[in-house]
């Protein structure tokens, strides 16, 4: 009898200490979420205020206002939503995307561009526009650069889109918005990246692009299985297609990309 109540004590006890780590792992999980969701919100109000104080002066600074509108609008969204770190996580990601394109306003309209903003390690590696080009594919024109121009007011501040790196930088259209909107590249991507950027300082080759890969990793698609399957289907693409040779027998259609 002995034995058989101190076992029901030691089960009792048992249930005891597990509802009540249990209830303090809960009591953890919903502190951190909260912490979090705080965290996010901090980041969201301040893109508002930036959002509802600028006025564009110019095309490319009104644009880039436009975007930062934009972010503001989806990060007040998700933080509705957020039920998770991982969602709180995405609005401060969303809301600090957004500050990316405040500071892009403030510096085309010749203001300082505001307080260093976090980095994030994907926005790293796309690597950044670091010249002019100006080039023509299949009778379409688009243009890059490091600033704002009359010709390039469209703004991006890098990082990957539907698993490709796009370089931050300035540009004629937004030519990755297609990609961002179904998920997924045009046919004829590839051509007009390599056309942008090929030979630019820590942008990755169309091939190594097209694989999703970022200037740092094309040693990757070098020897072994690696440089194979980056290579299946590109057939001689990697050469020098930013010249004029991109606007005839390349099959590349503009309309692939979807604009």
């Amino acid at each position: 009898m002995n034995e058989l109540l101190i076992g029901v004590v030691a089960f009792v006890a048992l249930v005891v200490a597990w509802v009540y780590v249990s209830g303090q792992r809960r009591s953890r999980r919903e502190r951190e979420l909260e912490d979090a969701k705080a965290e996010a919100r901090r980041w969201v109000e301040r893109l508002g205020g930036q959002v509802l104080s600028l006025t564009g002066t110019d095309i490319a600074s009104q644009q880039a206002i436009s975007d930062a509108s934009e972010r503001y609008t989806a990060a007040g969204a998700q933080l509705e939503r957020a039920e998770s770190l991982h969602q709180a996580g995405l609005v401060t990601d969303t809301a600090v995307e957004g500050l990316y394109y405040v500071c892009a306003a403030r510096t085309a309209m010749g203001m300082d561009p505001g307080p260093t903003l976090p980095d994030e390690a994907e926005r790293a590696r796309a690597g950044a526009v670091s010249e002019t080009r100006d080039v023509e594919v299949e009778g379409h024109r688009y243009a890059a650069a490091p600033g704002p121009g009359e010709d390039t007011p469209h703004y991006f501040p890098g990082g990957r889109v539907a698993g490709r790196p796009v370089p931050a930088g300035w540009y004629s259209e937004p030519w990755w918005k297609p990609a961002l909107t179904a998920g997924a590249w045009g046919l004829g991507s590839m051509f007009l990246f390599s056309a942008l950027f090929s030979g630019m300082g820590g942008i990755p080759s169309a091939q190594a692009w097209e694989a999703g890969y970022d200037a740092d990793q094309e040693g990757a698609l070098e020897g072994g299985s690696g440089g194979d399957s980056a290579g299946a289907g590109t057939g001689d693409t990697g050469g020098d297609p930013g010249g004029g040779e991109l606007g005839g027998g390349s099959g590349f259609d503009i309309g692939d990309i979807g604009f």
